[in-house]
């Protein structure tokens, strides 16, 4: 009986969703490789992050085109976004060992920590709808992706620079995104 409900639960589960569990999965993979003491690892651990997070551009696309929209995938998507950034975060930060690196990365874990509970606390309250993404929040999203991408391979070249940058410009669209949630939520509250 408890065989035939699990079997249910995962033949009911839509391809996009699929995808957002792909990701989830993904993520030891990154970490395994990025630790491996053999000199393509590192660029084996950026592939699969990049194909991790090709995965979530594609599983909200299919899933609105296709009209699969779930509960449980709208619940799980942001969830594996903030695992695989906030892992990639600890990694290059473990890795580059300096304030130029951990700095924006604890603001930008801190940020994911606050906007999820500020998600939580508004789908409590009765007159507050749940806060949608916003469009600067996939800006913010891709420049996370990219930087983390990048840091990951770590080159030692001026790639890794780019990097550095790239992961200061995902700095600045994290905060305008934070105050942006916060403007729609202070709104909605005094309605």
């Amino acid at each position: 009986m408890k065989y035939r409900y699990i079997y249910n639960m995962i033949t009911n589960i839509s391809f996009p969703t699929l995808l957002t569990l792909l990701r989830c999965l993904l993520i030891p993979f990154f970490i395994i490789f990025f630790y491996l003491p053999f000199d393509k690892a590192s660029s084996i651990s950026a592939l699969i992050f990049i194909i991790a997070a090709i995965t979530d551009w594609f599983d909200g696309l299919l899933a609105r085109r296709w009209k699969q929209i779930t509960k449980f995938g709208t619940f799980l998507d942001p969830i594996a976004d903030k695992l695989m950034v906030t892992v990639g975060l600890v990694l290059v930060s473990e890795y580059f060992h300096t304030c130029w690196i951990t700095i924006p990365a604890i603001i930008i874990v801190t940020r994911e920590i606050i906007i999820s509970g500020l998600r939580q606390w508004s789908s409590q309250i009765s007159n507050i709808e749940i806060i949608s993404p916003l469009r600067i929040s996939k800006i913010k999203t891709t420049a996370q992706m990219l930087s983390l991408t990048i840091l990951l391979w770590h080159p030692n070249t001026i790639i890794t620079y780019i990097g550095i940058i790239t992961l200061y410009i995902a700095l600045f669209f994290t905060l305008w995104s934070m105050f942006s949630y916060f403007k729609i939520f202070q709104y909605n509250l005094l309605q």
